[in-house]
């Protein structure tokens, strides 16, 4: 009896299929497909994002963000990548601009397309996270990106106040704020963008800001270690369910 169930132990070991590493390394996590679809042309409303337009501006170009097929975000510009499995690109919001007295029908017309804030996607998890840049105000800030820094002329809260901010992404703090000048929040005394997008240079690490009709501002940078970390993109543990106590 005992030799019947040690064969019938050992055939069942023969017979059982062998996994390789990378099918247990596919059951860790899932793989996503990230993609940027193909670009298509809306009205682009001025109304709030004056400064954000370029001369003439009417279109602008939007691109879907697809995550497995499925479309998670619409953006807007060229994306960077950070690393080899982490990139930005910048949302394009659309708003409802219908006002509370609209007829129904009418608020239909009413939806407007906008440039809005950055967003980082990771390739791994699927992951798309809303980047909160400092003194980040979207119908002023051009982000010129270089590594896991983002420099930009942001506005303080009471919006009057212009500075040249770099920011690297997930650092609590910038690593550079300037004030540049005060600011108008009137969006009438704005024909202009308040800066053209800032240009960096690699060695030593510069960044010069372009403020229109001020001149240039060029600033040192003491370069990191990048503070972007990135998760394995396994699921966390299911905690085992703890016993009833009697």
């Amino acid at each position: 009896m005992r030799l019947g169930i040690r064969f019938a132990f050992v055939a069942g070991l023969l017979t059982a299929p062998i996994l390789s590493p990378s099918a247990f390394a596919a059951t860790a996590h899932k793989q996503h497909v990230i993609a940027l679809g193909a670009p298509k042309k809306v009205p682009y409303s001025k109304a709030g994002d004056p400064s954000g337009a370029l001369p003439g501006e009417e279109w602008l170009k939007i691109r879907p963000l697809l995550v497995d097929d499925q479309v998670k975000e619409w953006t807007a510009g060229d994306s960077h990548d950070v690393t080899d499995r982490t990139f930005v690109v910048r949302r394009a919001v659309r708003l409802n601009d219908a006002l509370p007295g609209d007829k129904p029908g009418a608020q239909k017309e009413h939806w407007v397309w906008q440039r809005g804030p950055w967003l980082m996607i990771d390739r791994l998890t699927g992951r798309v996270t809303a980047l909160k840049l400092p003194d980040y105000e979207p119908g002023v800030s051009q982000v010129t990106w270089f590594r896991d820094y983002g420099a930009y002329c942001g506005l303080t809260s009471s919006g009057k106040g212009l500075y040249a901010v770099v920011a690297q992404l997930t650092a609590r703090k910038p690593i550079l704020v300037k004030k540049l000048d005060v600011y108008d929040a009137d969006p009438a005394a704005h024909s202009d963008p308040a800066c053209i997008p800032p240009d960096w240079q690699r060695d030593p690490l510069r960044i010069t800001f372009h403020q229109v009709g001020k001149g240039d501002f060029m600033y040192e940078i003491v370069p990191g270690s990048a503070v972007l970390v990135e998760d394995s993109g396994d699921e966390p543990e299911t905690p085992a369910a703890a016993a009833p106590s009697n």
